[in-house]
């Protein structure tokens, strides 16, 4: 009994997609190799062939296929989607870990935002995890789980965070209405809201050490999260003990979210 529940709470003979490994401090990386240390056969991408010369020393030793993905050129997110198939068989979880806005755009007010530029950080940041969801739906035939990435400006106005607290709105209303339509295939559907760590696409945003410190003195916890809490808690939700959850935003940000 003790070990079935334990079980429950792994990813162990899962078979998973994870899009959006940048280097060592990506959350897409934390999830791939939490994921595979629990026992779980995954497939990775990474943008292109200038990412993948950082990439490859994390995914070779472990295991990990990596496919280079840019979902803004037409095609390659169903060339990623058709490899893991070919790889793993089937899949029971999926995690979108990508977004971005063109930089003159993120810096700028969101009143000055270009039309192109907001279409264009929708549409990689948002509305590729809809795509996404298509292609992977078809061959999850036991459900799953399907995660993105979202931040607490998307309910609350963050100084510099701009363009993409708007994005990161419609995610997450994306994510509600994903759980709805996906439900009946028993396929669960979560964006999960972590506290700012210094990633890659992080590093993008204007005085973002201001930003960690201001989240460090707000955190109930009095401190920033980790990459490994982040994906302790994204494969949870992709494990079997989190099977009565979907349609949520769920915070990982030392409680920054609870508090004024």
């Amino acid at each position: 009994m003790q070990n079935n529940a334990a079980h429950a709470f792994s990813v162990a003979g899962k078979k998973g997609l994870v899009l959006g490994v940048a280097n060592d401090r990506s959350i897409a990386w934390g999830c791939t190799a939490q994921a595979r240390a629990q026992g779980a056969e995954v497939v990775a991408s990474c943008l292109n062939d200038k990412a993948r010369k950082w990439v490859t020393p994390l995914t070779d030793p472990i295991g990990v296929d990596l496919v280079n993905c840019n979902v803004e050129e037409p095609g390659q997110l169903e060339a990623l989607v058709e490899h893991a198939v070919r790889k793993l068989g089937k899949l029971d979880f999926v995690i979108h870990s990508i977004a971005w806005a063109p930089l003159e755009d993120l810096h700028g007010d969101v009143v000055d935002s270009s039309r192109e530029g907001f279409a264009r950080a929708i549409s990689v940041s948002c509305h590729s995890f809809a795509e996404l969801a298509k292609l992977c739906a078809l061959h999850m035939p036991d459900g799953g789980s399907m995660l993105s990435m979202s931040y607490l400006g998307s309910g609350e106005a963050v100084p510099n965070y701009g363009l993409m607290g708007p994005v990161k709105a419609a995610l997450e209303s994306m994510v509600r209405y994903m759980a709805m339509e996906l439900g009946p295939k028993n396929i669960r559907v979560h964006a999960v809201s972590p506290g700012p760590i210094l990633t890659r696409a992080a590093s993008g945003i204007a005085d973002f050490d201001g930003l960690m410190a201001s989240a460090q003195a707000k955190a109930p916890l009095q401190r920033l999260v980790t990459l490994e809490e982040i994906a302790q808690l994204s494969t949870f939700l992709c494990s079997d003990a989190a099977s009565g959850m979907t349609g949520q935003t769920i915070y990982v940000d030392g409680g920054v979210h609870a508090v004024d």
